[in-house]
């Protein structure tokens, strides 16, 4: 009976040692971080540090601070072994990137046509359909609220984008800068002040946009949206094919006045032209009797009278000499 009981102590004693001191070895992986807890409470920075503190909380209004003040909390780093003991548990996170479509739902799979396309409303009542991926990827400065801030962290970070994201489809406008002006006048858009037409020509703000708005997904989730890339916006075949004709149209009469006013241009320049040239040619007859008249007065100046006469008469025989017929007027007497 002793020996029984000796063998089970030492049988306890063994299992204990295999089950709570070489299984409490661990280590995290280099696309990991990882956060302990002690009897279910993380391991905190510093008692009273929250993510208020942290730069990831900039992004957030004064009313949102005080509902997404979470504790900050130590993060264990890639390495190890690292050691816990039987009291305590370790939570892996990834924080590689990860890309996701924009009508993925994480709740509901089968929404929005099978997570592949999402349904906004234009500011012109017309139903659209949009595609485009969303990257992002877990904040590791904010590892509570992604552990154990939210239920399912994905679904509120889809959440808010969706939400976001329709509400600008809902009050889209394009700007009206000096660029925008340039390219409708000379034919190189489309119609302009259709909200689909609009929103195309101006994907890029829009994904600008987005990536702004969400900038505090980090401090309330815990997830970094890193980037997001609209692919297409399409109306359906009803509206697709009369807008189609309406833009045909369009660029067809844009282009007739590109057209017409390049030939304008082209006749304007050529009369610029005929204008430089005939002021030339003028010029170019006034500077030989501006020389002429100069030289004269030399003559006159320096020879007299008898110079001027002298150079009369020559130049008169040099017209002579040109001349075909000659009438001589008789004199009175």
């Amino acid at each position: 009976m002793y020996n029984i009981l000796v063998g089970c102590v030492w049988g306890f004693i063994a299992w204990f040692f295999v089950r709570y001191v070489l299984a409490g070895f661990y280590t995290v992986n280099q696309s990991e971080r990882a956060v302990k807890t002690s009897f279910g409470r993380a391991q905190r920075v510093a008692e009273g540090a929250t993510t208020i503190d942290d730069p990831t909380a900039s992004a957030l209004d004064p009313e949102e601070r005080s509902r997404y003040a979470f504790p900050q909390v130590r993060v264990i780093l890639p390495g190890g072994p690292y050691f816990k003991w039987p009291w305590q548990r370790i939570h892996k996170v990834s924080v590689a990137t990860q890309t996701v479509s924009m009508a993925y739902d994480p709740e509901t799979p089968q929404a929005n046509n099978g997570g592949t396309i999402l349904e906004a409303v234009t500011k012109d009542q017309l139903n659209t359909g949009l595609t485009g991926q969303i990257r992002y990827g877990v904040s590791e400065r904010n590892l509570y609220a992604y552990l154990f801030g939210t239920k399912n962290p994905i679904a509120h970070v889809m959440g808010y984008f969706v939400s976001i994201l329709r509400e600008r489809i809902a009050n889209f406008e394009v700007r009206k800068d000096a660029a925008s002006k340039q390219e409708l006048a000379s034919g190189l858009g489309v119609v302009d002040g259709i909200s689909i037409n609009d929103l195309r020509k101006n994907l890029r703000d829009l994904n600008d946009h987005m990536v702004g708005e969400c900038r505090s997904s980090a401090a309330r989730y815990g997830m970094v949206l890193d980037a997001s890339l609209i692919t297409g916006i399409d109306p359906p075949a009803d509206v697709e094919s009369a807008l189609a004709a309406i833009n045909t149209a369009h660029n067809q009469v844009s282009s007739e006045i590109s057209l017409a006013q390049a030939a304008a241009d082209q006749k304007i320049v050529q009369s610029r032209r005929a204008v430089e040239i005939e002021e030339l040619r003028a010029q170019a007859e006034v500077e030989p009797l501006g020389r002429l008249a100069d030289q004269l007065a030399l003559l006159k100046h320096s020879g007299g009278s008898v110079a001027l006469a002298a150079y009369v008469r020559n130049v008169r025989m040099a017209l002579f000499d040109r001349a075909g017929q000659i009438f001589l007027g008789r004199s009175k007497p």
